[in-house]
């Protein structure tokens, strides 16, 4: 039983090192720091370590120290507000903008129309995809890769995203639509005439 036991905590330290850079690339996509994110991940991983007996399978493993992962970067979010290092954020409301990608009647304008990205199933298991996706996301402002991260990727509520960023509501979804209009703009940019 012991062997088992010791077999099954190596193959996790194995994994964990494996996406070792993957927790790196996410951790980097909401912290906007590289020192920082390290410091987030190796947090994660010490905890994923420490807790290791407390893994009950439900999930993947990976899937079960990302979600560690989750809580060191909102620490190291507000640790960051704390320190000063990141304002509350602040981005002037451009209505017309997204007035613009739609007709009267609510439908997209024929050159703001989303493209086809075929099986969304082969697409989310392809590596390139992600390569793409984590390069959109890095070419986002600052502020809108942290509101579109800390939703999408972290499923904070609006209401959590207002209170951890200083954020109103409506400010906080026009960035959002914001952040999916410029992510979908890049994808299918990078993505789709890659894949054509």
């Amino acid at each position: 039983m012991n062997q088992i036991t010791t077999e099954g905590t190596q193959d996790r330290m194995q994994r964990l090192v494996a996406v070792r850079p993957r927790l790196v690339s996410f951790a980097r996509l909401q912290l906007r720091d590289l020192v920082r994110a390290e410091d987030a991940v190796q947090e994660a991983i010490e905890a994923a370590i420490e807790k290791d007996d407390t893994f009950a399978g439900r999930s993947g493993y990976e899937t079960w120290v990302f979600g560690i992962l989750k809580y060191k970067i909102l620490d190291a979010l507000r640790a960051q507000r704390r320190e000063g290092w990141w304002q509350p954020l602040d981005e002037e409301l451009d209505e017309a903008a997204i007035d613009r990608q739609f007709q009267k009647n609510g439908r997209w304008e024929k050159e703001a129309r989303p493209s086809d990205w075929g099986n969304p199933e082969t697409t989310l298991h392809s590596e390139r995809f992600w390569q793409i996706f984590d390069l959109c996301m890095t070419a986002l402002p600052d502020t809108a890769a942290r509101v579109f991260s800390l939703r999408e990727l972290m499923g904070l509520s609006a209401e959590d995203i207002c209170r951890e960023t200083g954020l109103k509501q409506n400010n906080c979804w026009v960035i959002l639509h914001r952040a999916r209009l410029r992510l979908r703009a890049c994808i299918e940019r990078d993505w789709l005439t890659e894949n054509v």
